[in-house]
């Protein structure tokens, strides 16, 4: 392998980079559309022979980037670092980032553009919508529907069965016992709906 983009330069985007270089990747070049020594996309929009691969923790934003990049005709890649062990029976979208230590069990589906963050938990059957944020060491039960653009705080954890709505925030620590809705912000334990998230 040679070269690969990174879009995002922050600290999630650094954490991505060694990912890709712990895949084979020799060169990461870093996209960022901020104030900074970065080129943005539109200076390297031209490149598509480059693989691309996202290192924006936002599930919005990223969601967003990567409908801009398909419209330029980027290569949107997985990344899945070799510590982590995902089921061959496991279905991963594109655009996913699976981080060191990660444990995706049989028949598990994970949609497009979804991070895994480092020492998470996917158990059997999941079922993880695209644009959707699981943080570090977040343990899902089986059979775990979590809709898209969803974010699961640090260190929670979810029960067997559980559906958790699109567009939703789990706070960290939680432990869910119960279905959480759409567009809900909800934490504790046991976790509990707190408030609407507007739409």
């Amino acid at each position: 392998m040679s070269s690969i983009y990174v879009y995002g330069a922050s600290g999630h985007g650094l954490v991505v980079a060694d990912i890709a270089k712990a895949c084979g990747y020799d060169t990461v070049l870093f996209i960022d559309d901020g104030d900074n020594a970065f080129p943005a996309f539109l200076e390297v929009h031209m490149d598509k022979e480059i693989p691309l691969v996202f290192g924006i923790g936002h599930n919005l934003t990223r969601a967003k980037l990567s409908a801009k990049v398909k419209q330029y005709g980027f290569h949107l890649i997985s990344l899945i670092h070799p510590s982590a062990v995902v089921s061959p029976s496991a279905t991963i979208g594109e655009g996913t980032v699976i981080m060191p230590q990660v444990v995706v069990n049989a028949n598990a589906v994970i949609a497009e553009g979804t991070i895994l963050n480092t020492g998470s938990i996917v158990e059997h059957e999941c079922c993880i919508g695209k644009f959707v944020h699981i943080s570090p060491k977040v343990a899902l039960a089986g059979n775990v529907t979590v809709g898209d653009f969803t974010h699961i705080g640090i260190g929670s954890n979810v029960i067997q069965g559980i559906i958790i709505g699109h567009n939703s925030i789990i706070g960290a620590g939680s432990v869910v016992v119960k279905n959480i809705r759409d567009f809900t912000k909800a934490f504790g334990i046991p976790c509990k709906e707190v408030e609407a998230i507007d739409e």
